[in-house]
């Protein structure tokens, strides 16, 4: 129950993100703590409700409250980085949860869909001459947005994976069961 609830908090931070002016240091959003939990506590078969739910968010946000057109083929990248930031959630945490795996999972999650996306937003798009300086100038103007994204999933994985750790050893639970427990 909890990884659906994370879900729907990483929907709602979009949302509100988007709803609410803000300086643009603070793009937070949930989404890649949730998506990295998620993976790690829930079955493969339950993976395809949280990316229906996070493209149908893409959808209403690009069309409702940004107004653009809506091309789907603009998406596939991100669609795809969500089902594989799940995949790396299982792939890391599922079986063993320690500090160092949730660590790695932060880092691996945002850099990925930094290098993947950014590279599809060069490749595909018009924003940058198809040359190796255009490559660069679209990574370094995505570097606030990978910053933000690394440390919105840094607090959000730490607090999903850390805070029931810190519950069990509250109550006297073996630290150890409680890392390698669901």
């Amino acid at each position: 129950m909890p990884a659906y609830l994370l879900i729907v908090l990483a929907v709602l931070s979009r949302l509100l993100l988007a709803a609410f002016p803000h300086p643009s240091w603070f793009n937070f959003t949930a989404v890649g703590g949730a998506l990295l939990f998620f993976g790690a506590r829930r079955s493969w078969r339950e993976m395809l409700a949280p990316v229906a739910l996070l493209m149908a968010t893409d959808y209403f946000l690009t069309t409702q409250v940004y107004a653009y057109p809506f091309r789907w083929q603009g998406y596939v990248t991100t669609w795809a980085w969500y089902g594989m930031a799940m995949a790396l959630g299982w792939i890391l945490l599922h079986a063993r949860t320690t500090f160092v795996r949730v660590a790695a999972g932060v880092i691996l999650g945002p850099t990925s869909f930094f290098i993947v996306s950014d590279y599809a937003v060069w490749a595909a798009g018009g924003m940058y001459p198809h040359t190796m300086a255009g490559l660069r100038d679209c990574y370094i103007a995505a570097l606030p947005f990978y910053r933000n994204d690394l440390i919105s999933t840094g607090i959000v994985a730490g607090l999903a994976f850390g805070v029931p750790v810190l519950f069990r050893r509250m109550k006297g639970i073996e630290p150890q069961t409680a890392l390698a427990s669901k």
